[in-house]
C-alpha cells in the first residue's frame, strides 16, 4: 500500500477528549474517528488491525470446533423477558419499540437467541456437542463511555456458546475454549494472564478472565509467586485459619464517643489499633436490611458479599436506612442487638474477641465485644477484598497485585438459560433433559485498545507483528530523486512479493514528518532509504519496540530483512514458523 493513496489522517497534538493512552494515540495515528458519545468509525489502518485480530479468533476458534454463524443484532424483547432478564440486566440494555409496539433491544449478548435457537434445532443427544460462534458488533448503553475503545457503547466482540449433555461434557468444551483463548492472545503477542473470575450478570457457576497486563489497567489481579493461582479482585480468595477464640471474660461496656465515627477517630479514642475495631456496614439487600461485619482496617468486597446473600440487587444503605435500621446516627452502628434480617461477619472474626463496635445509639460505642456471646451471627464468610499481605489460597505462597484489562471472559452457564428458555434433548433412553450450556467472550476492538496500552511509548504505538496494519513501512527520505524512488519501488515489491504487509511512504513530505508519522502508527520495522545511504550501498532499519538502528548492506537486504523480522517475532513470543496470520 502507498501511503500517498491510502487514508490515514494522523494528528500532531493530542485530542483534549482523550484520557488514556490508546485512546490518543489511536486518535493521533488516523485509526478511529468519534461519531458520537462512545460510539466510532474505524479508520481503514483500525479497521485492518481489527480484520487481523479477527482473523486469528477465527483461526483457534476453529481449530478447537467453534463453527462460526451470525445472529441478528437486534432481538425480540420477549425472549429477554423469558429468559428473566429483561429488567435484571438494567439500563445498558437500549430497549425500543417497533411500529406494532413490540419491544425490542440491540444485542449486548446473545445467550437467548442462540438458545432460541437450539432449543428450535437441537433435538437428540446425537446433535451434540455443538459449539458455535460469531464476531458481531455489540451494544451496552454505557452511563458514562470512556477511554475510546476501551469502554465505548458500540464494540466487536466474538462470542461463542457451547451445547453439551452433560456436567462432563460442558467441563470439556469450558476446558477447549480455555486453551483456543490461551492459543489467541500467545499468537496476537501480548502479555496475558487468566484469571478466576464473578460470573456477574451473564451468571453461571465458574468463569475466567483473560486480563493483558499494563499499568493502566482498570482491574486489580491478585497473583501467586509460587503456583499459578490467579484471580481479579472481586473473585480472590482469602483463607482465615485459627483455633477457635475464647470468650471475652469482660463484659461489652458502653462508652460515650460524641462525634467520633470513623475508624481513625475511634481507634484513637480507645487507644487500640484499627484491626481490633468492627465495621457494621449496612446494605439493602432485595429490599430486606442486612449487616456485614469487618475489621476495621479491612475491605469489604461487595460482589462476594452479594454472591453469599444469593441476591439479585445489593446497595449500600441510604443515610435514612441507617438511621432507621440502627436507631443511629451513621458511623454508630454495630452487631449488638441490631436488628436487621441477617448479620454476615467476616472469617478472620471468628478467631478472635474483644473488639469495639458501634453501640446502635448516637454518640457511643461498644468495647470488650465478643460476637459469640453478644451477638446474632448467621455465619462466617469470606467477604474481604485480599492484600499482598494474604497468602495464596492454593499453595500459601506470596501475593502480589498487578493491573490488567479484561479482553476476555468464558463462561460455565450450566443450565441457567436452557432451563428458562426450555432448551431440550431426548437422551439415548429417550428421555428429556436439559442442555448444558456455556459461554465465552472476546473483545475484539477492546483488543486493539489493550495491546496499545501495553505497548507504546512517547512516541506512538508499537504494535506487535500480528496485529499491526503493516508489519513494515518503507520510508523514502526524498521521493523526488529517480534514484531513491528506483530502489523504494524494488523494495516495496521484493517485500509484497515474501507475503509481508508492508507500507510505502512516498509522500512529499521533510524525513522528520515521516518519521514521526512511523512511530506514531507503530509498524515494527522500518526501512529508511536515502541517497546517502544508496550511495555508500546501504539502508538503514530501525527496529521500533527498542530504538535500536542499524545499517544492512544492499546486497544482503533478503537475508538480513529475514533475520530482523524473525528477531521482532521471537521478542513477542512468536516463532518464525508461527503462523499467526
Amino acid at each position: 500500500m502507498r501511503w500517498s493513496r491510502y487514508f490515514i489522517p494522523t494528528l500532531k497534538e493530542e485530542p483534549a477528549e482523550a484520557e488514556v493512552i490508546s485512546h490518543k494515540l489511536l486518535l493521533r495515528a488516523g485509526m478511529i474517528r468519534k461519531l458520537t458519545s462512545g460510539i466510532y468509525t474505524y479508520l481503514p489502518t483500525g479497521w485492518k488491525a481489527l480484520q487481523k485480530i479477527s482473523a486469528i479468533v477465527r483461526q483457534e476458534m476453529n481449530r478447537f470446533h467453534g463453527i462460526e454463524l451470525l445472529m441478528p443484532a437486534v432481538q425480540p424483547g420477549d425472549l429477554w423477558m423469558e429468559s428473566n432478564r429483561w429488567d435484571a440486566y438494567g439500563k445498558e440494555l437500549l430497549r425500543f419499540k417497533d411500529r406494532h409496539g413490540r419491544d425490542y433491544c440491540i444485542g449486548p449478548t446473545h445467550e437467548e437467541v442462540i438458545t432460541d435457537l437450539i432449543r428450535r434445532e437441537i433435538k437428540s443427544y446425537r446433535n451434540l456437542p455443538l459449539n458455535l460462534y460469531q464476531i458481531q458488533t455489540k451494544f451496552r448503553d454505557e452511563i458514562r463511555p470512556r477511554f475510546g475503545l476501551m469502554r465505548c457503547r458500540e464494540f466487536i466482540m466474538k462470542d461463542a456458546y457451547s451445547f453439551d449433555m452433560d456436567d462432563p461434557g460442558a467441563s470439556r468444551s469450558y476446558e477447549g475454549m480455555r486453551q483456543a483463548y490461551v492459543s489467541i492472545f500467545e499468537k496476537l503477542g501480548l502479555r496475558f494472564r487468566a484469571v478466576e473470575a464473578d460470573s456477574g450478570a451473564i451468571g453461571g457457576s465458574f468463569s475466567h478472565e483473560f486480563m493483558v497486563l499494563a499499568e493502566t489497567g482498570e482491574d486489580t489481579i491478585a497473583t501467586c509467586t509460587d503456583c499459578d493461582y490467579a484471580a481479579n479482585l472481586e473473585k480472590a480468595e482469602v483463607t482465615c485459619q485459627g483455633p477457635d477464640c475464647d470468650e471475652c471474660s469482660m463484659p461489652a461496656e458502653r462508652v460515650s464517643t460524641p462525634g467520633l465515627h470513623t475508624v481513625e477517630e475511634i481507634a484513637g479514642f480507645f487507644n487500640v489499633s484499627p484491626d481490633r475495631i468492627i465495621k457494621t456496614m449496612l446494605y439493602n439487600a432485595d429490599g430486606k436490611p442486612v449487616a456485614a461485619l469487618i475489621r476495621g482496617d479491612r475491605e469489604l468486597n461487595e460482589i462476594k458479599l452479594k454472591n453469599i446473600l444469593d441476591v439479585q440487587t445489593l446497595t449500600m444503605a441510604t443515610k435514612e436506612e441507617v438511621e432507621k435500621w440502627s436507631k443511629a446516627r451513621v458511623g454508630f452502628a454495630g452487631p449488638v442487638g441490631l436488628k436487621v434480617s441477617r448479620i454476615v461477619a467476616d472469617l478472620e472474626l471468628q478467631f478472635d474477641t474483644d473488639w469495639v463496635t458501634g453501640a446502635n445509639e448516637t454518640d457511643f460505642h461498644l468495647r470488650h465485644v465478643d460476637l459469640r456471646r453478644d451477638a446474632q451471627i448467621s455465619g462466617y464468610f469470606d467477604l474481604r477484598t485480599i492484600t499482598e499481605q494474604d497468602p495464596c489460597p492454593r499453595c500459601e505462597g506470596n501475593i502480589y497485585l498487578t493491573k490488567g484489562i479484561e479482553v476476555g471472559h468464558i463462561f460455565k452457564l450450566g443450565t441457567k438459560y436452557s432451563q428458562a428458555m426450555k432448551a431440550t434433548y431426548l437422551d439415548e433412553n429417550g428421555r428429556e433433559k436439559l442442555i448444558i450450556m456455556g459461554c465465552y467472550g472476546i473483545g475484539v476492538s477492546r483488543i486493539l485498545a489493550a495491546c496499545i496500552e501495553q505497548n507504546h511509548d512517547q512516541n506512538g504505538i508499537i504494535f506487535t507483528p500480528a496485529i499491526t496494519p503493516f508489519e513494515m513501512v518503507v520510508i523514502a527520505l526524498n521521493i523526488k530523486d529517480d534514484l531513491v524512488r528506483e530502489k523504494v519501488e524494488k523494495i516495496y515489491e521484493h517485500l509484497k512479493g515474501l507475503g509481508i504487509d508492508v507500507l510505502l511512504d512516498d509522500r512529499d513530505e521533510r524525513p522528520g514528518f515521516k518519521f514521526k508519522d512511523a512511530d506514531l502508527i507503530g509498524s515494527p520495522v522500518q526501512i529508511i532509504v536515502g541517497a546517502k545511504g544508496i550511495k555508500n550501498g546501504v539502508f538503514e532499519v530501525k527496529i521500533r519496540h527498542s530504538g535500536e538502528r542499524m545499517e544492512i548492506p544492499m546486497e544482503y537486504f533478503s537475508t538480513q530483512i529475514a533475520r530482523i523480522r524473525n528477531e521482532v517475532l521471537v521478542h513477542y513470543g512468536l516463532s518464525k514458523n508461527n503462523n499467526y496470520l
